[in-house]
């Protein structure tokens, strides 16, 4: 439930709502404006009697949220969501605003001089944020898992070399500390949707999260999922539309484009797009992007590699880094079309092996 405040109620008068939402079992989402304050009931609000805190002090109205999921739902917080991730002091990269957001890097990790390369690639193409693999959830056990922490250094030291923020997947609940020492986002991936140890652990790290549809999710259990990590405090989730599994075998998931517009309609959460792993076959990436980008999407996932056929993992799907060029391109006019920009990123280069901008 939403509880109003009436604009002349007292300090003490929402110290006392709170208690009480509080003495129930649930937690409170607090939203102080210029003229009143709106209190968010998070938990299983039919414990508490609304009538009864309709009558209690400084209470104007008390809305009902209908949705199973409350702080991701448009009723509990009706404005888009926006937040900025990686360094404040050169910008960072706001998400969730009127600016397509473009994430871009390797499937996996596969080296420092690679990575490093491939990122400053990657930005001059037109990524604002670098994506890359360090643990690597594969279907078979024995092909690459990852180069792990040292995976993590290399984006770590790809941030450094680049500016961008950089998102990697993390895939263990233990994982998570030391993950958040190295990344600006928190991926969880397709397989791990419905892993609730592990969204609570990045719930709680306060980290950026960018959570991923499963395989077989639907859009109910995929905001459910978000939900878990919005009950810990955590407003800053990302959700990634990857393609869902069907009958096709021309391509490798079948990308659900009306899930954008539906999240738009149900949630304030922004919604990414990635047509590399829906498609799963590059010359297909393009078309699917575009098409994103004009259902609404508030940025695109692209999988890039300067060598595809020599990639570690998921080359068939992998732009090389003039082909992502070309795509940022595109999504920028489709992007103007329907009243959106693409930023142009602030490329770092090395001089006499001193970073500019």
């Amino acid at each position: 439930m939403i509880v109003v405040m009436q604009p002349q109620a007292k300090e003490e008068d929402v110290k006392a709502l709170i208690t009480r939402v509080e003495e129930a079992g649930c937690k409170v989402h607090l939203s102080v404006g210029v003229g009143r304050t709106v209190i968010g009931v998070i938990g299983d609000g039919t414990i508490i009697d609304a009538r009864q805190i309709s009558r209690m002090e400084g209470v104007e109205n008390v809305v009902p949220i209908s949705k199973p999921y409350k702080a991701a739902s448009r009723e509990f917080h009706p404005g888009d969501t926006v937040f900025t991730v990686g360094d404040v002091a050169i910008g960072g990269v706001t998400i969730g605003g009127n600016e397509l957001v473009m994430i871009a890097g390797p499937c996996s990790v596969e080296g420092r001089t690679h990575l490093i390369e491939l990122a400053h690639a990657c930005q001059e193409a037109g990524a604002t944020i670098l994506r890359g693999g360090a643990y690597k959830p594969r279907t078979s056990p024995y092909a690459f898992q990852g180069l792990q922490e040292e995976g993590l250094r290399y984006l770590a030291e790809a941030r450094e070399a680049t500016g961008m923020p950089v998102v990697t997947e993390v895939l263990d609940p233990a994982l998570v500390p030391l993950t958040c020492q190295y990344v600006d986002i928190l991926q969880i991936g397709a397989r791990n949707m419905q892993n609730y140890a592990l969204l609570n652990a990045v719930g709680k790290s306060g980290y950026p999260v960018l959570l991923k549809r499963s395989f077989s999710g639907t859009i109910l259990e995929w905001l459910m999922c978000a939900e878990y990590i919005l009950s810990h405090g955590n407003n800053r989730v990302i959700l990634c539309e990857r393609g869902i599994r069907a009958n096709e075998t021309e391509t490798r998931n079948t990308f659900d484009l009306s899930a954008i517009p539906v999240i738009k309609q149900l949630s304030h959460l922004p919604i990414v797009a990635d047509p590399s792993h829906a498609t799963g076959k590059w010359e297909y990436v393009g078309a699917v992007a575009r098409g994103a980008v004009a259902a609404g999407a508030d940025g695109l996932m692209i999988e890039v590699h300067p060598q595809p056929d020599m990639a570690w993992s998921d080359g068939r799907q992998s732009l090389k880094p003039e082909r992502f060029a070309q795509l940022v391109r595109e999504a920028r006019l489709v992007a103007q079309a329907v009243g959106r920009d693409v930023p142009r990123p602030r490329v770092r280069q090395r001089v006499n092996g001193q970073v500019q901008m």
